[in-house]
């Protein structure tokens, strides 16, 4: 599994629009195949940088993902709609491994 999180700068005065925005994604990640974990919107700290993390099996299912996303005539629309609002200043991506099962120190022989 890949998690991929996205760390965005957004207008603090168009959060109502980056929300419309993030709950297009929120619907649309799991009808592509992935897992959406959630967009994590500013509320103590900065009031402009929001986050959202989700997972795709491998690096290739989110790969062919990506290609059916620029094909998608939906995703355009949420994209011309962020560019539109002007709610994303900008943003950027990393990839990660999740580690979800945890365990007892007696278990880990710690």
């Amino acid at each position: 599994m890949i998690t991929c999180t996205v760390r965005y700068e957004i207008d603090p005065e168009k959060m109502a629009e980056f929300e419309t925005y993030a709950r297009f994604w929120l619907h649309q990640i799991p009808v592509m195949g992935g897992t959406h974990h959630g967009y994590h919107m500013p509320h103590e700290g900065p009031n402009d940088i929001a986050y959202c993390h989700f997972s795709f099996p491998s690096l290739a299912a989110y790969e062919a993902y990506r290609d059916r996303m620029h094909a998608d005539p939906d995703c355009q629309r949420a994209y011309a709609f962020a560019q539109r609002s002007g709610c994303i200043r900008r943003y950027d991506r990393s990839f990660t491994r999740p580690v979800f099962d945890g365990a007892s120190a007696d278990d880990l022989n710690l």
